[in-house]
């Protein structure tokens, strides 16, 4: 027999618009013995309908696994006796896992490592170190310490038992974070968990590392130094740089600099992922330009990730999207990713201006004790506006992963809530608030604009980033519903784009993003991360009063060709492990 299979080039280009590799791939045919020459399949997944992750029209075809690598089995070709795991998947839909572009599960994964919010969506991969913010490389273990105290709002501070239990639904335990390097940490991603794992470098640990937390401006020697480290941490197996140009002390970064770090990435095959500097000029379309200018000056792919448009932005959706294809009309490689929820969720530190939190989290402390400072701050927020909150400002911000007895009754609550009760001045609430709480408060706000996402998940170049967060009692629903919301409400229910070319947003595109040359479509030979669904009743009752609420639909999901869920419900298998640059 002649069992025919797509294999990619090592210097394989990615097409942004069509997002999966078959437009770079060479086919070639593997020559087979007889039918009696195939092994008999571990898995055997019978009935569905292949969505192969191309965007090509779905086909109905069986899925046979063997040895964590997938078989295609054409209609009526019978290989049930033997298999090891029969799965009906009569009337659903066999596609590649969902790789997530953007997670915010690298120290929690470690804590609990079953990662229940992810898996019943459907996610086999996804990508950690996003924002600028990654826990590597950290030469100086007082600075990775300090990071983490930093960044607990967003990522977490697993190091205890409050601190690993993570939302409503966690089931976390304390990890000790020692490492140094990309290999270190990729060595804790292979020793168990549930989905893969792809590390980026943050901008904000090289800078770190060669400038310190303070606000200075970056030398020869020092960009040599960031570079140099970015280089090693690639060669571990990173897959690019990232920046949060809201987050210091990355955010003190200068477009030039970034543009040296993008074009070290892409030098390695790697690529520009960026959280833009959204206080930026008109901060409404000066911040992406900032974006497209870095990655064309570095000669890198530039990612723009969580996209969106707010209701408080100046402008439109389109001409945000403008900039983008006018850029890729000259030639520029540049894509984003959106999360299809109205809720944004960060550190609520993020509300303080960038200068009060130089020099790391005890400087930060000390400033935010201060009377005068806090002054200072009241006119920097009064001039700011509603940049990083909703239309009502801090009174409609969400507070979560509270620690101290006295805080605890206000977790899920709002921040004017909090005001109100203290009597106190709004800034002075902010203020007490994170140093009763070491800093450490997730906030969620109003954030995207829902008719501006579903104009930019109608674009050709658009993937999916959930922009997942795993601490507080109420996270943003876009943790535990990103994706079946797009296949429930806005592929089925709102037509906005159809079945395959979903799938293809959540799986070849973002695989070939990535590099990943055998993840993100469903063919011979590929590896076996799969997930099985049902397109007529998908969907997730996740909202931001209900934000944990499981999805309705997605039955099977693997790993490897490992189930981590089987009939809808975690298998606890823990299949997953540490993607690296080149060598997947």
């Amino acid at each position: 027999m002649v069992v025919h299979a797509t294999f990619c080039t090592p210097d394989a280009q990615f097409d942004g618009w069509r997002g999966g590799p078959t437009p770079y791939c060479t086919r070639r045919a593997q020559i087979g013995g007889r039918a009696g020459d195939v092994s008999e399949p571990d898995i055997l997944i019978t009935g569905g309908t292949i969505v192969d992750g191309t965007g090509a029209p779905g086909r109905a075809a069986d899925v046979a696994i063997e040895d964590g690598r997938i078989r295609i089995v054409e209609p009526g070709t019978s290989e049930a006796e033997g298999a090891g795991h029969m799965i009906d998947a009569t009337g659903k839909v066999v596609a590649p896992g969902f790789i997530d572009l953007h997670s915010h599960s690298a120290l929690m994964i470690l804590a609990d490592p079953h990662h229940g919010p992810k898996v019943r969506q459907g996610v086999t991969t996804e990508v950690v170190g996003v924002d600028g913010l990654s826990y590597v490389p950290f030469p100086d273990p007082d600075d990775l310490r300090a990071m983490v105290h930093m960044n607990a709002g967003l990522d977490g501070d697993p190091r205890d038992d409050e601190g690993a239990r993570g939302t409503a639904t966690g089931a976390g335990r304390p990890i000790t974070i020692d490492w140094a390097t990309v290999e270190d940490v990729l060595a804790r991603y292979d020793s168990g968990t549930a989905v893969n794992v792809a590390q980026l470098i943050g901008n904000t640990p090289l800078r770190i590392a060669a400038l310190g937390w303070d606000d200075v401006p970056t030398t020869p020697a020092a960009t040599g130094n960031m570079r140099s480290r970015l280089r090693e941490a690639m060669e571990e197996g990173a897959f690019g740089v990232s920046s949060g140009l809201d987050y210091p002390p990355g955010a003190y970064a200068t477009t030039d600099e970034l543009a040296d770090l993008a074009n070290e990435s892409a030098r390695l095959g790697g690529m520009y992922h960026t959280h833009v500097r959204y206080a930026l000029g008109d901060r409404f379309l000066d911040p992406f330009r900032e974006a497209i200018e870095i990655g064309r000056r570095g000669e890198a792919p530039a990612h723009i990730t969580h996209f969106y448009h707010r209701e408080t932005f100046p402008g439109t959706p389109d001409q945000m999207l403008e900039l983008v294809d006018d850029a890729v009309a000259a030639g520029q490689d540049v894509t984003f990713d959106l999360y299809p929820y109205e809720w944004a969720s960060t550190r609520l530190l993020i509300l303080i201006p960038i200068w009060v939190q130089a020099g790391g989290p005890l400087r930060t402390k000390e400033r935010l004790a201060d009377p005068v400072v806090r002054e200072r701050i009241r006119q920097d927020l009064a001039a700011r506006g509603q940049l990083f909150a909703g239309k009502g400002g801090l009174r409609d911000i969400r507070i979560g992963y509270l620690r101290r007895p006295e805080n605890l009754r206000w977790e899920g609550r709002t921040l004017g809530e909090l005001i109100d009760d203290a009597g106190t001045d709004p800034v002075d609430a902010l203020c007490d608030l994170l140093l009763s709480e070491d800093l450490r408060p997730n906030e969620i706000t109003p954030g995207p604009h829902l008719e501006g996402t579903r104009r930019f998940l109608r674009h050709p170049g658009a993937m999916i980033g959930t922009d997942s967060v795993f601490v507080a009692a109420r996270p943003s629903p876009r943790t535990y519903g990103s994706y079946p919301r797009i296949l429930g409400q806005f592929v089925r229910d709102e037509a906005l784009l159809g079945l395959e070319e979903a799938v293809r947003r959540m799986t070849g595109a973002p695989a070939a993003r990535l590099g990943l040359r055998d993840r993100g479509v469903v063919r011979d030979r590929a590896i076996a991360d799969l997930v099985v669904f049902d397109p007529a009743t998908v969907r997730t009752d996740a909202t931001i009063d209900d934000p944990t609420a499981d999805p309705v639909g997605i039955d099977h999901v693997i790993v490897a060709g490992t189930q981590v869920v089987d009939g809808g419900r975690p298998t606890a298998a823990l299949p997953g492990r540490a993607m690296r640059r080149g060598r997947d």
